[in-house]
């Protein structure tokens, strides 16, 4: 049970990294701006979230200037830990119950 909760919020980063990439590509391309007080709210309220995620992987990334590899490097964490290690887990808690 504990480990499926782990799993849906695990998902829920996700999405929320996600969600963030598209609307900094959406604000970087003018299609929406963060003049309207919703979008400006939205998006602080992303950055205000994954910063804290994100902040240790650009101390040790090189520097690309605009090109910020810092979510796609938790997206690959993020990945790793559902798909191998949460499993991985639930097998030897599951074999230890017998």
């Amino acid at each position: 049970m504990l480990l499926q909760i782990l799993q849906v919020l695990l998902n829920i980063v996700w999405w929320i990294i996600v969600i963030q990439a598209i609307l900094s590509w959406l604000i970087q391309f003018n299609v929406i701006n963060t003049h309207s007080d919703f979008v400006r709210a939205v998006w602080n309220a992303l950055h205000r979230i994954t910063e804290p995620l994100y902040r240790p992987f650009r101390r040790i990334l090189p520097d690309f200037g605009a090109l910020d590899l810092s979510p796609l490097v938790v997206l690959l964490i993020l990945y790793i830990l559902q798909n191998i290690v949460i499993p991985r887990i639930a097998i030897m808690i599951a074999g230890a119950a017998f």
